[in-house]
């Protein structure tokens, strides 16, 4: 299972790579090049939702509580000590961005996505850290 995390982590972090990629020009090229929102949005979504997948490997590795929702399952970590509670309170936010972008892709606006969502890349490094400590302690 140590596996899984781990190749887990090493993809979430080849995301985060590219989405740091897209960062300087997303302003000018978001709503002018079809490929880019589209590339753009999907491997927000697969950070997004590998996030909370990795939430949910944690939790089983762990044999905790089985989540209701995705937002539980990043909770579940802060209520472990895996992550920080008040870091996981405000990082579970995730799973309706998600939702959102599995669901409501029709409504994003292009500057929250690239003033706001892409500032936030540091949270999810800051996430994927406290995951790999706690594996190197497991």
């Amino acid at each position: 299972m140590l596996h899984k995390i781990e190749k887990k982590i090493s993809k979430l972090k080849q995301y985060l790579k590219l989405l740091y990629q897209y960062k300087p020009e997303c302003k000018e090229r978001f709503l002018k090049d079809p490929m880019y929102e589209g590339a753009l949005l999907h491997y927000l979504y697969l950070v997004s939702d590998g996030c909370i997948s990795l939430a949910e490997m944690i939790i089983k590795f762990k044999s905790l509580d089985k989540p209701q929702s995705y937002y539980e399952a990043i909770d579940i970590l802060g209520e472990n000590d895996i992550l920080p509670r008040e870091f996981a309170y405000n990082f579970a936010k995730i799973a309706s961005f998600r939702n959102f972008l599995a669901h409501d892709y029709e409504k994003i606006d292009y500057l929250i996505i690239c003033d706001e969502v892409l500032d936030k890349l540091d949270e999810i490094e800051q996430y994927l850290t406290y995951i790999q400590t706690f594996i190197n302690k497991a």
